[in-house]
């Protein structure tokens, strides 16, 4: 029986969205891959949002979507955010000025892991220039936040209107860009007549994870939602990802109700530390490509698919389960990466 999304159509619908997407992304199945036999029968699909064309593409898109939509209904002409330097946040927020005719400020702070030449001078950082972005890179230890608001208050005294995107774009507006999503992913599970058991997803500022779970929750589905944490340790993430959740829905549907057991954060992809690349990462990044032809970033994705094929290789899922990676796009990072992969 089709999912009924009218309810969480129509509360997305009370929230100023931008178009910045040409359209639903496509599902596909990694056919060559899901019949290696450690796959233990396992049919995985990939969410195709590496496909959003705006600045490169990826999942800050749709989130981007929600915040412009704020900042233009507030006037905003000039947008903020923060990131480490190889921010595919930052990146986007960057060619989605561009795109609006905004000027757009990014302030980058450099990564405690990692300081060669390309991951300080290629992959986003190049792009953030080619879009036009004001770029200001703190030194180490320097507070982004503090810098963030110490520039808007400057340009608000020079007559400007400055709008701060927040950290991943994944304040609970932004994730409102990913429950619609969510209804997304199951009309197109409808229209395939698949069911998804799982929807797997990096766990970073945890915008995606939760919009996604906000909306399978309003739309009533049994798909579970599964994330990979690569930024925060594992109880830190599941218990900002649960908090964020119950936001996004208050945000939907006040008398809408989580239980903590909903959110299922695992911890074992992170690695040393956020951006430090992983044998399993570089494993599965190049499995992806060899296999299917697709790229996946090192940061997010790369260790978010390692979780999945290690869940499924240690035959957590029985056979004929559908499985859903949602591709995150940050393509640009594997460039910055170029040594990790050598």
């Amino acid at each position: 029986m089709p999912h009924d999304l009218s309810h969480l159509d129509t509360a997305l619908a009370a929230y100023p969205r931008a178009t910045l997407l040409e359209g639903p992304t496509p599902i596909q199945k990694l056919s060559r891959l899901s019949r290696l036999p450690d796959m233990n029968g396992c049919n995985i699909y990939v969410k195709r949002d590496d496909l959003t064309g705006l600045g490169g593409g990826g999942n800050k898109l749709r989130k981007l979507e929600f915040l412009l939509g704020e900042a233009l209904a507030e006037g905003a002409d000039t947008l903020v955010t923060w990131g480490g330097f190889q921010s595919n946040h930052a990146r986007l927020t960057a060619a989605v000025a561009a795109q609006q005719g905004l000027a757009c400020e990014l302030i980058l702070t450099p990564s405690a892991v990692r300081s060669d030449e390309d991951f300080c001078h290629n992959g986003n950082v190049v792009l953030d220039a080619l879009f036009g972005a004001m770029v200001h890179r703190l030194a180490p230890g320097a507070a982004p936040d503090v810098f963030a608001a110490q520039r808007v208050e400057k340009l608000r005294q020079q007559g400007k209107k400055p709008f701060v995107m927040p950290l991943g774009g994944s304040s609970p507006i932004g994730s409102l860009g990913y429950s619609a999503c969510a209804a997304e992913i199951l009309r197109q599970a409808d229209a395939l007549d698949v069911h998804f058991d799982r929807i797997i997803v990096p766990n970073g500022s945890a915008g995606t994870h939760s919009g996604l779970l906000a909306g399978v929750t309003l739309a009533h589905s049994s798909t579970q939602i599964a994330g990979y944490t690569v930024l925060a340790n594992e109880d830190q993430a599941a218990t900002t990802t649960l908090e964020k959740t119950r936001q996004v829905l208050q945000l939907l549907d006040p008398g809408a109700t989580l239980a903590d057991s909903s959110v299922s954060v695992n911890g074992s992809q992170r690695g040393d530390a956020y951006g430090a690349p992983t044998d399993a990462m570089l494993e599965a990044v190049r499995l992806l490509a060899s296999h299917e032809g697709l790229l996946t970033d090192p940061v997010y994705g790369g260790k978010s698919f390692a979780g999945l094929l290690a869940a499924v290789r240690a035959g957590e899922y029985p056979a004929g389960s559908h499985l859903l990676f949602v591709m995150t796009g940050g393509l640009p990072g594997i460039f910055a990466y170029r040594s990790a992969f050598e």
